[in-house]
């Protein structure tokens, strides 16, 4: 029997993920990204928001290098299936059923940097720190980084990072559009609850359009993604979008205020 690497809590209609591997920073072994994928697909179902987050003083460091370097003896890793994997738990996270929040802290590397950006909202507590280190271990990376991360801050920095090894705060993560919001040292986990508690209180067809349909029209050109997006605005009208149209007529939904 496999250890269990990865908790799974339901928080009221919140899902939380840990990943729990403290001794190892939390470093990616195939049972944890397997037990992660299990988790995300749970949180499908019977969530409405998941949070992923880190046990002990790390979210991730990425690739668990011991397991590589034991399983890829002679130079050269295992030979699979060329082919993507459209069931990996980084897909689940990026285009499952549900909105996901990366609470982060501490190391958040490689692959785990790669985690984080499938996730759609990012919280980075100021301990947090970004590498793509890949480079100097002489492999590359696999888990979407080349796609998800390039996107958020640009494929030219992401060469740089991969590159020269160059790390970022959580500052400069969040100036890049790595991250979507700073807080203090060990508030990363509570702001992202208080971030699902919003996002659970939208409808949930909703969610779902903002988190599949958003990234697809970015990859389209002008007149398809206007096209596109007529047509997921139809798919979304609903009963609730009528009942929720009512409740703001009526004064009785919350408003939209200046923040403090």
């Amino acid at each position: 029997m496999s250890e269990q690497v990865v908790t799974y809590e339901l928080e009221g209609e919140i899902a939380l993920i840990g990943l729990n591997r403290p001794e190892k920073r939390n470093c990616l072994s195939p049972e944890l990204q397997s037990q992660l994928r299990e988790a995300a697909a749970r949180a499908g179902e019977e969530a409405k928001c998941g949070i992923l987050f880190g046990y002990g003083e790390n979210f991730c460091a990425g690739l668990d290098l011991a397991w590589a370097a034991e399983n890829w003896k002679g130079g050269r890793a295992p030979r699979l299936p060329f082919r993507y994997n459209r069931n990996s738990y980084q897909e689940l996270i990026a285009r499952g059923n549900i909105p996901f929040i990366a609470a982060l802290h501490g190391a958040t590397l490689g692959g785990g940097f790669e985690t984080a950006a499938a996730a759609h909202i990012r919280v980075a507590d100021e301990t947090t720190f970004f590498g793509l280190p890949e480079g100097t271990r002489g492999i590359y990376i696999g888990g979407g980084g080349s796609v998800r991360i390039a996107r958020l801050i640009g494929f030219s920095r992401m060469q740089d990072m991969m590159l020269t090894g160059r790390v970022l705060k959580p500052e400069e993560a969040e100036h890049f559009g790595a991250v979507q919001y700073v807080v203090p040292k060990g508030q990363s986990l509570a702001k992202a609850k208080e971030l699902a508690l919003r996002i659970c209180k939208n409808a949930p067809l909703s969610n779902f359009a903002i988190t599949n349909s958003l990234p697809r029209l970015q990859d389209m050109n002008y007149d398809d993604g206007l096209y596109f997006e007529r047509q997921v605005g139809e798919y979304t009208r609903s009963p609730e979008s009528i009942e929720r149209l009512k409740q703001f007529l009526d004064k009785t939904a919350p408003r939209l205020r200046m923040p403090d």
